[in-house]
């Protein structure tokens, strides 16, 4: 018997990964190359190097739909990025695609999300309208090749550049490129978990928060399901034990289905390996027709009585007129921005660096900011 002097994670990668999943082995490396780790493979010093940067840490005070003045029970773009990870990583183990890269890209995958979830992207972007716009992804993107400061030897935090490849994917999907390269099957299996995520977790937060009714729910097949499956297993339940459950049962039905039409496509396509993935593996992973169809009947409901909801819309131009007002005072007045922003205001222009600062601070961040400058800070 002869002895395997590979690393245990390179054994480990022979052992489960399946040939159309990325091989950290394979990794096409760094931007700024460094040598290998003892023990970790490339995606988990990304993951690491994710978890433990500043933009990461201020997710926890940063919100997705709901602004922190409604309450402290919804989801934080925090927790709704471990959730997403915990789905991708199920997703990703049970297909046999590289789970610590799907990890990484999950964990990745909301860091450029500014303060007052989509409303504050969306007074960003109408800033920056004559300055290249904004987009959470691509500053995202721009967090880890640019902004993070962690390390001397170079800007950012250096990921693999696969990671850096999937977050540039999100950033550009909606430019119609037909020559693009197929997105890594574990590019894919985070945006599947991504959406399975924020609906059902959408839907449970805006039944607390009062801004919807389980009645309505009801009207959609998918949460109908849901319900039927939460009955079947728990005999008694009170509203709120109700709600949970059938939110897991919820999430539980996608991802299931998730996996079995996943799993079909792959065995179909019968993917040599992941050049072969990047030629025709577009739409791999993802739900069923039927599946899709319901989940975007929930989605429809969302849109039109929470998202549009009247304490929703009047807590988001609250929040944008508060961002807006800051981004005005700050590319007025570059030189009250952090020092560290000097060379992006030199080469980028003050509103860019208005920007990136604008965009790195949490909700009570901002807030706070706004209030001192309108007490004339």
């Amino acid at each position: 018997m002869t002895h395997d002097d590979r690393p245990a994670w390179i054994q480990r990668e022979a052992l489960l990964l399946a040939p159309y999943a990325m091989s950290a082995a394979a990794t096409a490396g760094r931007v700024h190359p460094e040598p290998a780790h003892s023990y970790r493979n490339p995606y988990q010093r990304d993951r690491d190097r994710i978890v433990h940067s500043s933009a990461f840490r201020r997710l926890a005070h940063t919100t997705q739909v709901f602004t922190g003045e409604m309450g402290d029970y919804h989801r934080s773009r925090l927790t709704h990025t471990l959730e997403v990870a915990s789905i991708a990583r199920t997703v990703a183990r049970t297909l046999r695609l590289n789970e610590d890269l799907a990890e990484a890209l999950a964990l990745a995958h909301d860091m450029g999300h500014p303060p007052f979830g989509h409303a504050g992207e969306d007074v960003l972007d109408d800033c920056l309208a004559d300055h290249g716009g904004f987009n959470h992804n691509r500053q995202g993107l721009r967090i880890v090749e640019l902004l993070e400061r962690r390390y001397p030897e170079f800007p950012g935090l250096n990921l693999s550049l696969e990671v850096l490849d999937g977050q540039r994917t999100r950033a550009e999907k909606s430019r119609s490129d037909s020559h693009a390269p197929a997105p890594l099957l574990e590019c894919q299996a985070v945006d599947a978990a991504d959406s399975v995520a924020y609906d059902a977790h959408d839907a449970d937060d805006a039944v607390e928060l009062g801004l919807l009714e389980l009645g309505a729910l009801e009207e959609i097949e998918l949460w109908r399901q849901a319900g039927r499956r939460a009955r079947a297993r728990y005999a008694a339940l009170d509203e709120p034990q109700f709600r949970r459950a059938a939110v897991h049962e919820l999430i539980d039905l996608l991802v299931g289905d998730l996996l079995s039409m996943s799993a079909k496509r792959i065995d179909e396509a019968d993917f040599a390996d992941v050049d072969d993935v990047r030629v025709r593996g577009a739409g791999a992973v993802g739900l069923s027709a039927e599946l899709a169809q319901q989940k975007a009947a929930l989605e429809k409901l969302l849109f039109a009585q929470v998202y549009r909801h009247p304490v929703v819309v009047e807590q988001r131009t609250h929040a944008g007129d508060a961002l807006r007002e800051m981004f005005s005072f700050y590319a007025a007045r570059p030189e009250r921005l952090p020092t560290r922003l000097d060379v992006v205001a030199t080469t980028e222009g003050a509103p860019r660096a208005a920007a990136d600062f604008l965009a790195g601070l949490t909700d009570r961040g901002a807030l706070e900011e706004a209030r001192q400058l309108r007490a004339g800070g």
